[in-house]
């Protein structure tokens, strides 16, 4: 028997699901943009680990707190993990109590904004600005003197620290 209770959850559901395809084909779009580097998916499975693959390229999120770069605050730069680019300096990392590795500013010219509308919201989405991959999202509450927190998944990032002597 299909009750009005059986179709809003049928219809939810259904809702829920074509938002959630609407999502992934508006954030497949802003990845096939022209980048410096370009890679099908298959090479990218061979050169990022399958978490980095799901955070870069397809725009998933890692569990807070499970990155060891969330609590990293030794001196370097914070490089993308795709493809090497300098992204963040250390000098502009802060602990920000989200579980995700956060900046205040990151190096000219080396991420870029996207609209991300799903899951019923908007965020300004980041991503490396040669290679496209999926970094985290930036938001206005961050510390001074820029007042925004780049949230960033640490699969997505590689420390690289500081040489010293």
């Amino acid at each position: 028997m299909f009750t009005r209770r059986a179709f809003g959850r049928a219809s939810f559901g259904a809702a829920t699901a074509l938002l959630i395809s609407r999502a992934a084909s508006t954030h497949a779009d802003t990845a096939e943009g022209k980048f410096a580097i370009m890679k099908t998916e298959d090479e990218w499975k061979k050169v990022l680990t399958p978490e980095q693959f799901n955070v870069l390229r397809k725009h998933g999120t890692e569990r807070a707190g499970s990155s060891p770069l969330d609590k990293t605050y030794d001196p370097g730069m914070y490089n993308c993990a795709a493809c090497d680019l300098p992204l963040f300096s250390s000098d502009t990392k802060f602990n920000s109590g989200t579980g995700w590795p956060s900046f205040f500013k990151p190096l000219d010219n080396a991420v870029g904004p996207t609209s991300d509308r799903s899951f019923f919201m908007t965020r300004t989405e980041v991503h490396c600005s040669r290679c496209g991959g999926h970094l985290g999202h930036v938001f206005d509450d961050g510390p001074k003197p820029t007042g925004q927190r780049y949230c960033m998944n640490g699969v997505s990032l590689k420390f690289v620290p500081k040489a010293t002597g």
